[in-house]
């Protein structure tokens, strides 16, 4: 079968990706090689520069820089999120006097640097009287930059739904907000998941930066046990072993969020094969029609003032 987007590869196309591949992975693991014999011929993995990593103390304060980096994170990214949400149906509104300012306050939040932001809040505000702690100024500088960011990613995935979406949506009844609440958002968050996955995965390593205004995450904790002359100064060695918990926590969370594309896959098949949603008020096969219907006769929704969905 044809491929749509581009021609199948013949016989020599093949081989010559396949040359191409082997020597990729030559390339790449002779540059393995080379790095690996240039620590041992500097002496990077002697007993001595190690040591450090044989006190208590030290994976403490790798685990409280850990844990800083994970509360940052947190704070940073429900708050993108909820700001995300909020930008994006801002920029979908039909009232121009709010899409327009909207839209001009995404994007100067995202053409802002994290880095300057960050220096902004916390080396800026003091000129003007205003004191703010390092871990808010990381906090809200990743906010205001990755919400602008998710804006935008939750906004094309409600513009890529098909238009008889929303117009089935305004045919039983729903006005803007509804339509966008129950129909629009839900489809676009569960096709946008991977991007919004991987915008979050960047909020977790951009934390990183808040070492530059002292805030004591992962980072600015290796650099200070890399720096330390006492144990013959191993920031290659505290690099290693601080990347590899970045690299974990990356990890972890691209777990979580395949868990949650998996189990929503598997509630889509599910409802499929009973031929409608498993919960709905309405019985297996119920429709949001006669959901709509039910409430009206219940005296939940007044027939005539569609808004009220």
């Amino acid at each position: 079968m044809s491929s749509v987007l581009y021609d199948v590869p013949g016989p020599k196309a093949v081989a010559r990706n396949r040359i191409l591949g082997v020597a990729t992975i030559v390339v790449i693991l002779a540059l393995v090689g080379w790095v690996v014999w240039r620590f041992a011929v500097t002496g990077q993995f002697s007993a001595d520069k190690w040591e450090i990593f044989s006190y208590g103390t030290i994976w403490q304060r790798l685990l409280d820089g850990a844990v800083a980096t994970l509360a940052a994170f947190a704070a940073a990214a429900v708050g993108a999120l909820a700001l995300g949400f909020i930008l994006a149906i801002g920029r979908l509104s039909d009232r121009a006097w709010i899409r327009v300012p909207v839209g001009w306050v995404t994007e100067v939040l995202r053409a802002i640097p994290v880095l300057v932001f960050m220096m902004l809040l916390y080396y800026g505000l003091p000129v003007i009287g205003i004191r703010m702690e390092p871990y808010w100024a990381v906090v809200i500088a990743l906010v205001a930059y990755n919400g602008s960011v998710l804006a935008e990613v939750i906004r094309a995935g409600v513009e890529s739904l098909p238009r008889g979406q929303s117009e089935a949506g305004y045919a039983i009844g729903l006005r803007k907000a509804g339509v966008l609440r129950l129909i629009l958002l839900p489809q676009a968050i569960r096709a946008m998941m991977p991007v919004i996955v991987a915008q979050l995965v960047v909020t977790l390593k951009d934390t990183a930066l808040g070492f530059i205004i002292t805030y004591p995450e992962l980072l600015y904790v290796i650099k200070l046990l890399g720096s330390n002359a006492v144990y013959g100064s191993p920031l290659i060695q505290t690099a290693i072993v601080g990347g590899s918990i970045y690299v974990v926590m990356c990890l972890a969370l691209s777990y979580v969020a395949y868990r949650i594309e998996q189990r929503t896959k598997r509630r889509q098949q599910q409802q499929v094969a009973e031929g409608g949603a498993p919960h709905h008020p309405m019985g297996p096969g119920g429709t949001d029609t006669e959901l709509i219907a039910l409430q009206a006769r219940a005296g939940k929704l007044d027939p005539g003032n569609p808004g009220q969905v």
